[in-house]
């Protein structure tokens, strides 16, 4: 019966002889794998091959080349989770991660060849050994691809909280101009950063331009009654702003219902009545 599992098996042993030279053979697979313009210091990347082959072997010694969900690979786990983590956002691909541990193969089995004589012992060792740093690799994929997915959603929302911005334009009037367009995600984001500079500014009226909007249809007239209504529920007014006659045309053939919300074609338009609602006026200094 061939030994796949435990301390003395040919797996750990071939790790553990020689093992400067074994780091080095595996990180110049490694390097030679990397075609992106992302790159890591070497220091960085032995000291990542260290840990690695230090965690490896000590799983193999207690846990046996099977298994690789067994609770016993969990610092080995944990550290490809944080080397998968730490290759996506500098900028690598998925599969040059993942060549983190396959490269790992080329110089275990080489040395498996050259120290296993009995066939059926070697055959065991390799494909152990196999399904073992195939997991491995695809476990690299997987939290790379999920650690890419949350960059990609805090880029997004990030993108959106700028594309939003509230501008005081005088004292009680706040302006939310919008550009492009309005879906659920970004109507959320417009809502809470309106609800949140209302009660900031103590604010009154706030007038929400969608000049740069390219179209309003019922899915968007429907979220923006939702952001009046929230802001309302606040205490402000809101004036819809750069109305365009197109716009206009489309609203009423929808048989979008905007009857109870003021609007009016410019934005400055818009400022002249938020001044009027609370009780300001602007006066022209006279020229001495």
């Amino acid at each position: 019966m061939a030994q796949i599992t435990g301390i003395g098996s040919p797996i750990s042993e071939a790790v553990s002889r020689d093992e400067q030279s074994f780091l080095n053979e595996w990180m110049c697979n490694i390097e030679a794998s990397t075609r992106s313009s992302a790159t890591i210091a070497e220091s960085e990347l032995r000291q990542q091959c260290q840990k690695f082959i230090s965690a490896f072997r000590a799983g193999v010694d207690d846990v046996g080349a099977s298994n690789p969900n067994d609770p016993r690979w969990k610092e080995l786990r944990d550290l490809l989770g944080d080397i998968s983590k730490s290759r996506a956002i500098q900028g690598f691909s998925p599969t040059e991660t993942a060549t983190f541990v396959f490269s790992f193969k080329e110089p275990l089995f080489r040395r498996l060849r050259a120290d296993v004589r009995d066939a059926q012992v070697l055959a065991d060792q390799t494909w152990g050994a196999t399904e073992l740093l195939d997991a491995f690799g695809l476990y690299t994929t997987e939290i790379f691809l999920k650690t890419r997915e949350d960059l990609i959603r805090r880029a997004q929302e990030d993108m959106l909280e700028l594309s939003t911005p509230v501008v005081k334009l005088w004292e009680g009037i706040l302006a939310l101009p919008l550009i492009g367009t309005l879906d659920s995600a970004r109507t959320q984001v417009v809502m809470e950063t309106l609800l949140e500079a209302i009660v900031e500014t103590n604010s009154k009226v706030a007038i929400i331009d969608i000049t740069g909007v390219p179209t309003v249809d019922t899915v968007v007239a429907q979220h923006l009654l939702k952001t009046i209504t929230a802001a309302r529920l606040m205490g402000a007014d809101c004036i819809i702003s750069g109305i365009r006659p197109q716009i206009a045309q489309t609203i009423v053939h929808l048989g979008i219902n905007l009857l109870d919300v003021t609007s009016k074609a410019t934005l400055r338009d818009a400022f002249a009545m938020a001044l009027a609602r609370t009780g300001q006026q602007l006066v022209r200094e006279e020229q001495g």
